[in-house]
């Protein structure tokens, strides 16, 4: 049950996370705002994966080491896709 929580909450998260990466990423990525926010959720999904096995994840207080892994995997997929993006419609 814990993973289906994990899910649901990564794809809130992502609504936040998805736009975030967006502005940490350089140049402009050519990817709808659905897309935004499934690559914020995966990258909040798989970040928030990271941090449990590094051990960050349950902390007093905010874990902002964990949001930071996160948004930094959600700039990655989004990154991912933009590029997965830019080559389809070059193609």
């Amino acid at each position: 049950m814990y993973w289906v929580w994990m899910l649901i909450v990564s794809l809130i998260a992502g609504i936040i996370f998805g736009p975030l990466a967006r502005l940490v990423l350089p140049g402009k990525q050519n990817i709808s705002l659905g897309w935004t926010i499934l690559g914020g959720g995966i990258g909040a999904f798989i970040g928030g994966l990271i941090a449990y096995f590094l051990g960050v994840k349950d902390t007093p207080g905010p874990d902002w080491i964990q949001y930071l892994i996160q948004i930094v995997c959600a700039a990655i997929v989004i990154a991912i896709i933009s590029a997965r993006n830019n080559k389809a419609t070059t193609a």
